[in-house]
Order: structure tokens, then C-alpha cells, then sequence
């Protein structure tokens, strides 16, 4: 590991976290900083930075970083633009070993002297070789040690997972974490990069490379100085994790929006997305197929091959998916003599018994149910399952009978589901299966089958990517 990556660690993983600009106010910016780090029962050391010297969340604050008579290895600020320079300087003095830097007011802003103050501070953390999140970010969160360097406490309510979510705004970066709560989907890290000091997308992707925390890159891109930097780095990380890129910025309102958010102009989005595909890397349309994928990637086996089985409950939703499943180029698997004899003892001649397979008869019968689930996913010619289930009074008892073959199956090929019911009835039942690997679930068949969809797209890129 090189120094730079050396001194991401250990901002990611301090032992004591100043905060420059702590506050007991809660009209300040410190003040919530202070409550995320508090509250989400950071495992280190913090220590409250303010003139005034008082205590601030019960702990005993310090006047200055000079004061402090121990090593720090974060300094999160959060005070005005025109004093960030002086506390830089004590930061490199102290010998701190990163910052995130919340303020904003730099180079994102019309008045020249936010470019001139962003281009000092650069040097002086240059100069000491100091990385820097931000500036004008909401800051950073890691799971694996409750650190939540940010402004917003109720990041500390996601779930642990393998999704490093990295996002160039911090509304977006927000709307993910927010949306992945409701449907328990666990993240390793949070990062907003804002204004990118000196730590761009670039060092980002070669930190989490080596992160044993994160499986996947979920990330949002806006705009970069360096896109060929972003990329060689980007196709060197999709070799050892999955990513999946969100490129905003496809019209000329939105590249001139990125430049006056993130500091840097979008920059031609048919060129983006050509380079991104020729780093094996797959990008997406949507905020909610962001998360969808970054989901089913972290949690399936990569499929073998574009043969998809459709197992429904009810026959509507299997054709929803099937139209959806075709449009994306998969193939709708024919089953082999003998799964089909199988499905065939299974239901009866009524039923739909060929691909898509309309399971409503078996409702009743258990013991038919995993029969049938079991033939269709050892068939070779099968290479993923969509499993879609809406909930009917009659059928309450579906999962029961799915449960074991599901869970003894583990995923040996990816198992997307959509299984729904009112609040309540499935929860406990759903969330076991998804946290003991038996599948991945969605709350709509069109959500399900694009996310299996990318899932298999992931897998073509990669093998494009290493060959």
C-alpha cells in the first residue's frame, strides 16, 4: 500500500477525530456533526475543537488542534471558508492525518476568491501531504467502525453491507442511503467527495480495491478534471470488485449545472458512457436502478449465461417480466425433457407449464412447490431464476413452502425475487432469506428482472474487460 492510500486508511479508520468547529448550537453545522459522530457510537476517540473551550456534548473541548496533547488522525471542519486556510496549516503542524472538509465556498462559487482560497488550501495540504475529502461535501460514513463523519446522524441507521456508495452530491448520496434503510440494503461506506480537493473518483476506486469491507462501487458521477485518470483507475478496480455507474449530466442545462455544484463540467456524456463500457464497467439510468443493481450485485453469483426462468405465482407478473426480460436481449430458458416432466407432474395441464411457469396451482401443495423450484433451477440450460410472488389470502403459507429449498440451494445461480405482501404479513420471512443469501428481492417484477438483467449485463462487460 502507498503512502497516499496508507493515509486514506487511516481516515477511514481513525483512533481520535477532532472536530474543528464543534458546536452545542444546533443551528451550526457542528453542532450535527457532533451528534452523528456521538450517536452513532463512533468506537474511537473524539475530541470537540472551539474557541470557546467549553463542553460540548458532554465532552471536554479543546481551544485549538494545538492544544491537543495526542496524534489525530481525522479533522473534520466545519468552520467559515476564510478560515479554513490557518486551521489547514495547524492540521499540517499537528501532522494530522486527513481531513473532511465540510464548509463549502470554493472553487464552486462565482467569486473569484473561491477559486483563489480553494487553490490555498490545495497547496498547503499538498505540500503535507494530507488528503482531503471535500470541500462541500456532507463528509464520509464507515460501517465497519461506526464512523459517521457527517452532518446527518441517521446515517448511522443503514444496515452493514459490501456498497461502497461514492457520489459527487450530497442529495444524492442521501436519497440512496435513505431509500436502501427502507429496503435493507447494506452499505460498507459512504463517501461524498464534493469538490475534490485531492482526492478525486481515482484514489477513491485504488483505496476500495483493497477494502475487504466492499464488494461493490455504487457510484454517482457528475463531472471530473481527469476522466482518463477516473478511468484507467476504474478498469483496474473492476477487476477485483463490481461497480456500477449513475453519469448525470446528458444535457447542456445539466453540464452547466454540474459546473456551478461540483466545480467541474460534465463533459460529453456519449464520451463518458463509451469509456465506462470499454472499462468493463456498467452504467445505469436511475437513482432507483443505482441501488437496484449495486443490490443484486453485492448479493448474487454472477450468471453463466443470458437463460432466464420466470417461476409466478400469478401469471401477470411473470408476463411483465418476461416483456421486460426480452426487450434486454435475455433469453427465455427452455426447460430439458426432464425439468419439464418434473413441472409437468408438478401442475396441472391448465396451468402454464413452459417458461414462463404460472406456479398458482401448487399454492396448497409444499412439497410440489420445491419440487418444481429445485427442477427448474438444476437445469443446466437455466443460468438465472425470476421468482415473483404477490400475496392472496390463500396463499399465505407460499413462503413456508419455498423456505428450505431456497435456502439449501443458496444461490448456486443468481435467484431474484419479487415477493410482496402487505405490511407485515412476509417481512421477517423475506428479510431471512435475502440475509441468508437464498435471494435478492424487489418490490415490482419490472425492478426485479432489470436488476437480473444487469446482473447478467455486468457479467458480459467483465469478461470483456479481461480478455
Amino acid at each position: 500500500m502507498n503512502e497516499k492510500l496508507k493515509k486514506l486508511h487511516q481516515l477511514f479508520y481513525p483512533k481520535t477525530v477532532a472536530v474543528v468547529g464543534a458546536s452545542n448550537n444546533p443551528s451550526k453545522l457542528g453542532y450535527h456533526v457532533m451528534k452523528s459522530l456521538v450517536n452513532g457510537k463512533f468506537a474511537g476517540k473524539i475530541i470537540p475543537v472551539n474557541p470557546k473551550g467549553t463542553n460540548i456534548f458532554g465532552l471536554p473541548s479543546s481551544i485549538s488542534l494545538h492544544e491537543i496533547n495526542e496524534p489525530v488522525d481525522l479533522s473534520i471542519i466545519v468552520v467559515p471558508a476564510p478560515q479554513v486556510p490557518a486551521v489547514f496549516r495547524a492540521c499540517t503542524e499537528k501532522r494530522v492525518g486527513g481531513i473532511v472538509l465540510i464548509t463549502a465556498g470554493f472553487k464552486e462559487i462565482e467569486d473569484p476568491q473561491g477559486t483563489q482560497l480553494h487553490e490555498e488550501i490545495r497547496k498547503i495540504a499538498e505540500k503535507a501531504a494530507i488528503p482531503v475529502i471535500g470541500p462541500n461535501t456532507f463528509g464520509i460514513v464507515n460501517y465497519a467502525n461506526r464512523l459517521n463523519a457527517t452532518f446527518t446522524p441517521e446515517f448511522s441507521g443503514n444496515p452493514q453491507g459490501g456498497i461502497a456508495c461514492i457520489s459527487q452530491s450530497g442529495g444524492i448520496a442521501h436519497l440512496l442511503s435513505f431509500i436502501a434503510m427502507r429496503e435493507n440494503v447494506g452499505f460498507s461506506k459512504v463517501i461524498g467527495l464534493g469538490n475534490r480537493l485531492n482526492i478525486d473518483f481515482a484514489d477513491i476506486f485504488s483505496y476500495l480495491a483493497g477494502d475487504d469491507a466492499t464488494q461493490v462501487l455504487m457510484c454517482y458521477v457528475e463531472g471530473v478534471d481527469d476522466p482518463r485518470r477516473m478511468i484507467a483507475h476504474l478498469k483496474e478496480v473492476n477487476k477485483k470488485k463490481r461497480v456500477v455507474v449513475y453519469k448525470t449530466g446528458r444535457s447542456q442545462v445539466g453540464d452547466r449545472a454540474s459546473l456551478s455544484h461540483t466545480g467541474s463540467m460534465a463533459g460529453s456524456h456519449e464520451v463518458y458512457l463509451g469509456a465506462f463500457r470499454q472499462a468493463g464497467v456498467l452504467t445505469v439510468n436511475s437513482t432507483e436502478e443505482l441501488l437496484d443493481t449495486a443490490k443484486v450485485l453485492d448479493r448474487c453469483p454472477l450468471p453463466g449465461g443470458n437463460r432466464v426462468a420466470i417461476l409466478s405465482a400469478q401469471a401477470g407478473p411473470g408476463i411483465a417480466a418476461a416483456d421486460l426480460c426480452a426487450e434486454a436481449g435475455l433469453e427465455l430458458a427452455v426447460f430439458d425433457r426432464e425439468t419439464q416432466a418434473q413441472v409437468n407432474a408438478c401442475l396441472p395441464p391448465l396451468a402454464l407449464r413452459s417458461n414462463p411457469v404460472d406456479m398458482g396451482p401448487a399454492w396448497y401443495n409444499a412439497e410440489a412447490l420445491s419440487r418444481l423450484i429445485r427442477a427448474v433451477m438444476e437445469d443446466p440450460g437455466v443460468d438465472g431464476i425470476l421468482l415473483l410472488t404477490m400475496f392472496a389470502s390463500a396463499n399465505v403459507d407460499i413462503i413456508k413452502g419455498m423456505r428450505e429449498v431456497l435456502i439449501s440451494w443458496h444461490q448456486r445461480k443468481p435467484v431474484v425475487g419479487c415477493i410482496l405482501a402487505p405490511e407485515g404479513i412476509w417481512d421477517t420471512q423475506i428479510i431471512e432469506l435475502e440475509e441468508r443469501g437464498a435471494l435478492t428481492n424487489f418490490p415490482t417484477p419490472e425492478r426485479a428482472a432489470r436488476a437480473l438483467t444487469n446482473l447478467l449485463k455486468s457479467m458480459v462487460l467483465r469478461q470483456k474487460n479481461e480478455e
